[in-house]
């Protein structure tokens, strides 16, 4: 039999049929669609209002970056016409020139500032850029050189920014911070810069192109420079509901310069973008206009790739706006409307039903009730019945019984829900609280070693020095009393005495590592360049043993305050290690320079470079730690410990730079006022 015509003589045969359709019609069907059309329209409107946000939010950005890219190039070709500028370089006056583009880049900020001739060489620098350097490779050298202006974005290495500053390379180092959903990586640390890179042509009176006018400004950690973005497009007001707007430039998928938090006040530096979003960006070349993981939640996010003068695709710019606050409201009107719809629906139920029990019998709506039940709607009731007797009163009663289980049912549900709530919230403070104990423990027990190194070396040291004094002496007595009898064993006494003092030596410097508060000498102030210029004299007798070529660079005018003997221990230890590291000759450079941050000067820095084998990398992480050394034969393992103790009980640093069969470079940093523990750190 054909189900239709079963129902259709079904509605035909039965006035209850028909009356329940009635009634659950709008809530079987008409409800389900409702929602079914609400959801895909709200959900569709919400996602096409949020990309055209983004969308905007991401224009407006790029009009500002390229605002500031111009306005450096604008900066830079200013100065070039000027008739000053050209006045002293046709002069060749280069006190002149000096003063013209460093009062420039420092009143527009740039990191730094070059005079080229025709043909692309440097011929005046505001930073370390050697002379005669050829700049030419720069396509906005190029252009310059054929008369055109421009600002553009390029990417300079390690090598390049060490060449222009060195302290512009330690600016624009990153270290990497491991990040979810980030493409694997090896490195640890971005060292390249993205910079503003701008040249102008200098033109003389007949309008020939006479030399060129470069400049710079580095991007990477230019908080300024997203804190303005972000200012300019998220704006207070701009974005409601708590949400909160964001802004980042990225070199390749790192995060160079970000308002992006990883903790409260920590900003993102160094974490990466994810795969997915690189691949779009970098790899394609598209623009992200959508939902994206940023760090820590989801973000609406707008990502373009930056291009550099290549035209390659070396990072990108973003701007991006809290997308959890949207969601909450959007979730939130849903329900809303979808009770709303509920109630009328069950309403519009009910009351049909309340029509239905006037003309149906109690039993039959009973039995239709229970039906319903069993099938699942456990939302269904017998409602009024319009009969008073005990059939009326077991309806009534029916369905005040299903009301207390659906209300028993619900409450167990939200019970169940806040339970699960809470276990989550122990579980979390469980695992912080694990993770605090095993840093204490890792704290203390580090702590607990090297006190007991300390005690250990001390009193090792300390039991050494009796018998050294005991053997010493015996020595002077055997002297004394056999006189010219000990001639034929001059040479073993001499040895013995030799050994004696090498043993005082080490056991000095035990001690001065295990205790070197006992060591402090008073503090002056101290000229680097002389001290270093001491030390070589002093080690003298070491460099003529070899053929060493010595280079001085000795451009530091800044004084410093420490002990002035402690200083010359550790400049003679590290050109005495330099030296050992050339057993065939080589060169030994040694150079003093300012140092400076931004526009301070915060002390000087001193280098001991050498032309050796250099350093292993695997033995980098090591090179201070106590008693460790590359000298199998003889050496204690103490010299660079004790000097890395001594610089940085002053507030400064000693770092180290190598490359295989290249040699290695060690640098002192030190400030022009010390900073002692317990003292506010630099």
């Amino acid at each position: 039999m054909n189900p239709f015509s079963w129902l259709r003589a079904l509605f035909r045969a039965s006035v209850k049929a028909k009356l329940l359709s009635l009634a659950l019609a709008p809530l079987l069907l008409g409800f389900p669609l409702i929602v079914a059309v609400v959801w895909y329209w709200s959900n569709t409107s919400y996602h096409q209002l949020l990309t055209y946000k983004v969308g905007s939010d991401l224009v407006t950005a790029h009009e500002y970056f390229d605002r500031v890219i111009r306005n450096v190039g604008i900066s830079v070709e200013a100065l070039a016409d000027g008739h000053r500028l050209r006045e002293a370089l046709e002069r060749g006056d280069r006190l002149n020139i000096s003063e013209e583009i460093g009062h420039s880049r420092r009143r527009h900020r740039l990191d730094f500032m070059y005079v080229l001739d025709a043909k692309g060489r440097v011929l005046h620098a505001s930073a370390a850029q050697p002379l005669s350097k050829a700049n030419s490779h720069w396509p906005v050298v190029q252009a310059a050189l054929k008369g055109k202006s421009g600002s553009v974005i390029d990417i300079y290495d390690g090598t390049a920014l060490d060449a222009i500053d060195p302290s512009l390379r330690e600016r624009a180092a990153i270290n990497i911070v491991p990040t979810d959903q980030a493409a694997p990586d090896s490195r640890t640390t971005e060292e390249r810069g993205m910079l503003i890179h701008a040249a102008a042509p200098i033109f003389d009176a007949a309008g020939k192109v006479i030399g060129v006018l470069e400049g710079g400004m580095l991007l990477n950690g230019n908080l300024d420079f997203v804190d303005t973005i972000n200012a300019i497009v998220y704006r207070d007001g701009s974005l409601p509901l708590g949400s909160k707007g964001t802004a980042t430039l990225f070199l390749g998928d790192t995060r160079i310069a970000t308002n992006v938090r990883l903790f409260e006040d920590e900003r993102a530096l160094g974490t990466r973008v994810s795969q997915k979003v690189r691949d779009f960006v970098l790899n394609d070349g598209n623009t992200w206009l959508d939902t994206a993981f940023v760090v820590n939640d989801f973000y609406v996010s707008g990502y373009e790739p930056v291009l550099d003068s290549f035209g390659q695709r070396v990072g990108m710019l973003y701007v991006g706006f809290l997308e959890a606050p949207f969601r909450t409201a959007k979730e939130n009107t849903l329900k809303m409307i979808f009770a709303v719809f509920a109630f009328i629906s069950l309403v519009g139920c009910a009351w049909s039903l309340k029509w239905a029990s006037e003309v149906m019998h109690p039993i039959s709506l009973m039995n239709r009730t229970i039906v319903r039940i069993d099938r699942g709607d456990v939302t269904s009731r017998v409602g009024e019945t319009g009969s008073r007797d005990e059939l009326g009163r077991l309806a009534v009663e029916f369905d005040q019984l299903l009301d207390v289980l659906a209300e028993k049912r619900n409450e167990l549900q939200r019970w169940a829900n806040e339970l699960d709530g809470k276990v989550k919230e122990r579980t979390l403070a469980l695992e912080q609280a694990n993770v605090e104990l095993r840093q204490a423990q890792r704290q203390l027990v580090t702590s607990e070693k090297l006190a007991a190194i300390g005690e250990l070396t001390a009193g090792v040291a300390h039991e050494i020095n009796n018998p050294i004094a005991v053997i010493q002496g015996n020595l002077d007595v055997l002297r004394e009393v056999l006189g010219a009898q000990t001639l034929p064993v001059e040479q073993e006494i001499r040895l013995i005495a030799e050994q004696v003092h090498r043993i005082r030596i080490i056991v000095t410097k035990l001690l001065q590592f295990a205790r070197p508060g006992e060591f402090a000498g008073y503090v002056e102030e101290v000229d680097v360049s002389a001290v270093l210029a001491d030390c070589l004299v002093l080690a003298q007798h070491h460099l003529i043993k070899r053929n060493i070529e010595i280079i001085r660079r000795f451009g530091a005018t800044q004084w410093v305050s420490l002990n002035r003997h402690e200083l010359q221990q550790v400049l003679i230890n590290l050109i005495v290690n330099a030296v050992q590291a050339m057993p065939e000759g080589g060169a030994l450079t040694l150079e003093t320079a300012d140092w400076i941050v931004g526009n301070d000067c915060r002390g000087a820095v001193i280098s001991v470079r050498d032309s050796g084998a250099g350093i292993a990398p695997e033995d980098m992480a090591k090179i201070f730690d106590p008693f460790f050394t590359t000298k199998k034969t003889e050496g204690t393992g103490l010299g660079l410990s004790i000097s890395h103790s001594l610089i940085k009980r002053y507030g400064g640093n000693i770092t180290v730079e190598s490359t295989p069969m290249q040699g290695a470079t060690f640098t002192v940093w030190l400030l022009t006022e010390p900073v002692y523990a317990g003292e506010e750190g630099h």
